[in-house]
Formats: structure tokens, sequence, C-alpha cells
């Protein structure tokens, strides 16, 4: 892979990305309305697995935005983290396909291409980082 440090760059704005997105949920699934049927501590709860995860997407962006160099060298934390990254952006595409049923939310063109959008993200990132554990 030529210029791995770039590719690699690309998933950390991929993940930021993924991270701005994020922020419409709430809304698109109308969190406020669906969650009013939990009982008080398990709609925070929600609130903050959301919170929790927006800030580990946000931290993984940075991380690969800022030490891509140090993911494409191949070697100790940089290898540990590609693995990581790898199954975390593997087992969301999974998700993505297999668990999620979206279509009665896919409601405007808009909303579909966000769905697409984030899918090609996620299938970008596996790819990258499974080059980054297998090729590197």
């Amino acid at each position: 892979m030529r210029n791995p440090e770039f590719w690699l760059r690309i998933c950390g704005v991929l993940q930021i990305g993924v991270l701005l997105a994020s922020v419409l949920v709430p809304r698109v699934l109308d969190w406020r309305g669906e969650l009013k049927l939990l009982s008080p501590m398990l709609r925070r709860l929600v609130w903050v697995y959301g919170l929790f995860i927006s800030f580990t997407v946000a931290g993984l962006g940075t991380i690969a935005l800022v030490h891509a160099d140090s993911i494409a060298a191949g070697t100790g934390l940089g290898k540990a983290l590609a693995v990581f990254l790898l199954g975390f952006w593997g087992m969301r595409l999974a998700v993505q396909a297999l668990v999620y049923d979206v279509r009665e939310y896919l409601t405007n063109p808009v909303l579909k291409i966000g769905y697409y959008g984030l899918t090609a993200s996620f299938t970008y990132l596996v790819v990258i980082y499974a080059a980054a554990v297998f090729v590197l």
C-alpha cells in the first residue's frame, strides 16, 4: 500500500465525520419521545452510552489523524491499535448490515444518502485497518 499514512489519516477524518453524523441520531430516531417509555435511569443510561461512544470515536479519529505514522509502522502499540480498530469498525459494519433494520427511518433522500455514506465509511475503515494489520 503506497503512502499508508495518507490512507490512515483519511480513516481519522472519516471517524470524525461519523461522529458529526451521530449528532443527528437522537433527532432522527426521536430519542426524546422513544426513550420516554424507559425508566429515568435507563433513559440516562442510553444518553451516557451515546456520549461515551462519541468520546471514544472522537479519540480514535484524533489518534488516527495524529499518529498515522505509528499505525503504519506496524509495530507495538501502532499494530495493537490497528487490530483494535479493525475489530471495532468490523463489528460496527456487521451491526449495520446484519442487526439494524433502518427501512422505516430512511424516509427521504438525505437520510438514505447519509445511511449509505456511513456504510461506505465503515467499509473503508475496515479495509484500511485490515491492510494495516495484515499488509503493513
